[in-house]
């Protein structure tokens, strides 16, 4: 609002106005503005949640030091929703189709993680929102991300295309470019849907590849491909956020971590001098995506003021579910969602010893009568807490990992 604000002061030639325009310039207040949002409203609402005595009820699990967290407060993740939405709203522009986007998302998420929390506080439900309902609105949203980028005319991709003896034919016609190389390319400017390949050189991987069977019909059913894929990606990485929160500040500390280096990436390809450089897919108007990168970062980290151990409050599914979903969609819009597995790798493993634990169990009661286990116990930060690590130790060396999976994920940009 702010922007708009100062985007129609700037006709007056008010000094000042016009460093609205820039993205470092407004990047820069969303991650002030959170932190302060964060911080000094997120004790106010502590000591709401106390008052109400809306604490969350821990099972026991047998877990060293388990007994402190019982009546901590929790759906913290309220705060960290209203660091993020109050700045976006203020610095970005909200014209533009990521941003908005990401707004639905982290609003959409936000309330089903709500609903989850709330039926667990109040109506004294440990299952608190059915599972099914859960996958449901991630698949709901899923297919709105999805449609949205595949559909709308404002998503548009421009690609750089290297003019050689063998496609000389096909695109002489075109204006052609020389490089820095004296190497000859064309910007071809499309909606097809692409991502991006790690460690690949022209690394751009077409979804209707998939669809590649269906001959002349490719164009058509690669939408399906393409919604299918998201839908996945959005549940995939909202679970995975969800199960890594089970430490104080592991899941906050974490998605910092990773909205850092989404916005780098963001930037990167909403640029056209640096995309060009780098020679990667650039997305027009995608380096708006900096401000609700430096709000989320500005969030998580205030949030984590409180969260760290030992925690006086917890974010809940209310924060949960919707920092991994709005990672998810966040990769998507930049086309950087093959790079998940790397940059959340925390989240990959931990959902893979959840799933490589229950499977086991099953596999062997069947075949045994009795399950036995891979871990000592999951998500695999509980293992380790078994095995004697203290709590702090286990975070930080998380956060640790999480550092160096996202210098990976920043260095595929120039290692193919």
């Amino acid at each position: 609002m702010i922007y708009h604000l100062f985007e129609y002061l700037d006709q007056f030639d008010i000094p000042g106005a016009g460093m609205f325009q820039y993205l470092s310039f407004r990047a820069a207040f969303a991650v002030i503005t959170s932190l302060v949002i964060s911080m000094i409203f997120g004790k106010r609402i502590i000591g709401i949640l106390h008052r109400k005595q809306i604490g969350e009820s821990v099972r026991d699990l047998g877990l060293e030091g388990q007994d402190q967290k019982q009546g901590t407060p929790t759906m913290g993740g309220l705060i960290i929703l209203a660091s993020i939405i109050v700045p976006v709203l203020l610095f970005a522009n909200l014209t533009n189709i990521y941003i908005l986007l990401m707004l639905i998302a982290t609003v959409w998420l936000g309330l089903i993680g709500f609903m989850d929390d709330y039926i667990k506080v109040f109506k004294k439900n440990k299952n608190g929102l059915r599972g099914k309902f859960k996958i449901i609105g991630q698949i709901v949203l899923g297919l709105i991300v999805g449609l949205t980028l595949y559909l709308s005319d404002d998503v548009m991709i421009r690609e750089r295309i290297t003019i050689t003896e063998d496609n000389f034919q096909e695109y002489k016609s075109q204006e052609m470019q020389v490089d820095d190389a004296g190497n000859l390319y064309i910007v071809q400017e499309h909606k097809q849907p692409l991502t991006t390949i790690p460690f690949v050189k022209n690394n751009e991987f077409d979804y209707s590849w998939l669809v590649w069977f269906s001959g002349k019909y490719a164009d058509s059913l690669v939408w399906i491909i393409f919604v299918l894929a998201v839908i996945f990606i959005v549940t995939a990485v909202s679970n995975g956020a969800n199960l890594t929160d089970g430490l104080d500040g592991l899941a906050t500390g974490s998605a910092a971590i990773i909205g850092v280096t989404l916005g780098i990436l963001a930037w990167l390809s909403g640029n056209a001098i640096f995309s060009n450089y780098l020679n990667i897919m650039h997305i027009p108007y995608a380096g708006e995506l900096i401000i609700f990168a430096g709000a989320f970062t500005g969030a998580t980290i205030g949030f984590l003021w409180y969260n760290s151990y030992p925690a006086q409050i917890f974010m809940g599914d209310t924060g949960s579910l919707a920092l991994g979903g709005i990672i998810a969609v966040f990769a998507v819009i930049i086309r950087k969602e093959l790079l998940i597995p790397i940059l959340c790798g925390i989240y990959l493993v931990e959902s893979m010893s959840v799933i490589l634990q229950v499977s086991y169990f099953k596999r062997t009661k069947r075949k045994y009568g009795a399950g036995r286990r891979i871990f000592l116990m999951s998500p695999i930060h509980h293992h380790y807490q078994k095995k004697g690590f203290p709590e702090p130790k286990i975070v930080t060396r998380f956060w640790i990992v999480g550092i160096m999976l996202a210098v990976i994920s920043i260095v595929t940009l120039k290692i193919r």
